[in-house]
């Protein structure tokens, strides 16, 4: 009945030196999902896990460091030796299908728009519902392009992951009392920050004692400009249960 938590990638924005950018393995019961792809996430993904068996991709929006590398995958699984294989289900916002197409080269490759040998398009929309043994609650939160905030539910644990955001009501209901809270952070207190973006670590430390959350995980950090331990600290500040800033390779069970 375990589920776990491996971070293939947590840079915010672009990828870093030591980690590429959103993408997480969620692990339960057999089954594997992959939440979000983001840019050069797929090599780090062959470390943990056989690429050809993740059983289904949730793509909680469509920016270039939560989805590009959907991208090559599609190379990996068209053109393998021992292809075809079964279509993987691949959930996201309205209009993922069109996206993820043009980004791989629309007509560019023998006449292919679309990718329906690769990936099974099903669009997201606020709610319920059972992905192989998980329940998956989504719901919008707030960032500039529709941005699905995420609620995993398995043998009495939950795991939410916050997406980008900024601070938002909708986050705080998904995390209400959940075990584990991924939450971003990707600005610092000191700065003017756009508003409706992301998050500082105040603003996720605060999120996670409103909602009740057990674990506070930080991601998202954008290193090149921010500073771990003031983003740590920041968190610590409005937060007190345990904490800790996530790095590739992590394995946290839920």
């Amino acid at each position: 009945m375990t589920m776990t938590l491996t971070v293939v990638g947590c840079s915010g924005s672009f990828p870093g030196p030591d980690s590429p950018c959103s993408a997480y393995l969620i692990r339960a019961d057999g089954f594997t999902l992959l939440l979000d792809f983001g840019s050069g996430s797929l090599g780090a993904l062959q470390k943990y896990v056989d690429p050809y068996g993740i059983d289904a991709i949730v793509l909680t929006h469509m920016h270039a460091d939560h989805f590009m590398d959907a991208c090559p995958y599609v190379v990996m699984r068209r053109y393998s030796p021992d292809a075809p294989y079964p279509p993987v289900p691949l959930y996201g916002p309205a209009g993922v299908e069109e996206r993820v197409s043009a980004a791989y080269g629309g007509l560019g490759e023998h006449g292919c728009s679309r990718l329906s040998d690769v990936y099974d398009f099903r669009t997201l929309t606020p709610g319920s519902f059972e992905l192989g043994p998980l329940t998956m609650t989504v719901d919008h939160v707030a960032h500039p392009v529709e941005t699905f905030g995420v609620r995993l539910e398995h043998g009495g644990r939950s795991l939410v992951y916050s997406s980008d955001t900024g601070p938002c009501e909708a986050v705080e209901r998904l995390a209400d009392h959940c075990d584990v809270f991924l939450c971003e952070a990707s600005y610092l207190e000191d700065r003017e920050n756009p508003s409706g973006v992301h998050l500082t670590g105040r603003q996720a430390g605060e999120a996670a004692t409103k909602a009740g959350a057990r674990r506070l995980l930080l991601t998202h950090l954008v290193r090149a400009w921010g500073s771990e331990p003031q983003t740590l600290a920041e968190a610590t500040a409005a937060y007190t249960g345990r904490i800790d800033v996530v790095h590739s390779g992590d394995v946290f069970e839920i």
